[in-house]
């Protein structure tokens, strides 16, 4: 029963944090600007606000534009099940799958979403699905690339493994094909979470592409596509950190103390990557979107390199 709750807990952390993420993000971002910038705790307003109007559906939309929120919120609510959120250990329903089947699940919230941006037979959600699609395919298989090196590494495809092995393997954490990894991943975050310097994350530009994709839904459905951005975000921002870069710190016995400090923990670790996201956000220049190819290159390329180095020992 405590693991089950345990469980619970984990979904509810991804759940209620991932907007206070993008809040720190938006203020931070605006603070390094020097700009007042919204209040870290703005996407909750904007969540309780959108949940409250009416949803108004565009006469060419079919059964897909219904249907992708629910199908987005509900994969980000299945990965947490199976990474360490609070606990360094396999909770009961941990082994429902591994790494790589994680990163299918995130993928296909993300295919929903094109989809739906393309169903909605508008000009700005197709040239925001395309330009997705441009992105994804370079950044979908260098993700499966450093799910990869991370199963070579670690000899296991479960996400706990590689924690305890970062954590007792001091040679490992240091080795070049983990600190390969650890780079390749980074420049992931930044795509997938529009931080990369030719994404816009307002709906007033024309180079946005997250916010193309969905600019025709509104009410309940906008808020389940919005909360479900802000728990993929989060949920990127746990792999990197409790699997890759900063594996201390999570609970090893299950208690609620231990649950309670590993969330101190888990919030602090977020919080220093955060800030080198908005630092490399900040001093890099905004590319010409045809650009894009560049850094996914780059990590594609580290990606590869992590695993020769994985296999030449």
């Amino acid at each position: 029963m405590r693991d089950i709750l345990l469980q619970i807990a984990q979904l509810l952390t991804v759940l209620a944090f991932a907007p206070l993420l993008q809040g720190f993000i938006l203020w931070a971002e605006e603070r390094v600007q020097r700009s007042q910038g919204p209040s870290v705790l703005q996407p909750y307003r904007d969540l309780r606000k959108l949940f409250r109007k009416q949803i108004v559906v565009p006469e060419t939309a079919s059964w897909i534009f219904w249907i992708a929120p629910v199908v987005a919120f509900t994969c980000m609510l299945t990965v947490p099940i199976l990474i360490p959120v609070l606990t360094n250990y396999p909770l009961p329903y941990s082994d429902m799958g591994d790494i790589l089947g994680g990163g299918l699940i995130l993928t296909l919230g993300s295919f929903m979403v094109v989809l739906a941006g393309l169903d909605s037979g508008s000009a700005y959600g197709g040239i925001g699905s395309s330009r997705a699609v441009m992105l994804a395919i370079l950044a979908e298989p260098t993700l499966i690339l450093v799910f990869v090196g991370i199963t070579l590494l670690a000899k296991a495809m479960i996400p706990f493994v590689v924690n305890h092995l970062l954590v007792e393997s001091p040679a490992v954490y240091w080795s070049p094909a983990h600190l390969f990894l650890v780079a390749a991943f980074f420049v992931l975050l930044l795509v997938e979470t529009d931080r990369l310097p030719i994404h816009s994350s307002t709906h007033i530009e024309v180079y946005m592409i997250e916010e193309a994709r969905i600019l025709e839904y509104s009410g309940p459905l906008l808020a389940l596509l919005k909360w479900a951005s802000m728990m993929k975000q989060f949920i990127l921002y746990t792999i990197f950190c409790n699997v890759l870069i900063l594996p201390w710190g999570l609970s090893a016995g299950g208690t609620a103390i231990g649950a309670l400090g590993a969330l101190g923990g888990v919030l602090a670790k977020f919080l220093l990557v955060a800030i080198a996201v908005i630092v490399v956000e900040t001093v890099q220049s905004r590319l010409r979107f045809y650009r894009y190819q560049e850094p996914l290159a780059a990590s594609f390329l580290l990606a590869v390199v992590a695993i020769i180095s994985t296999q030449l020992g």
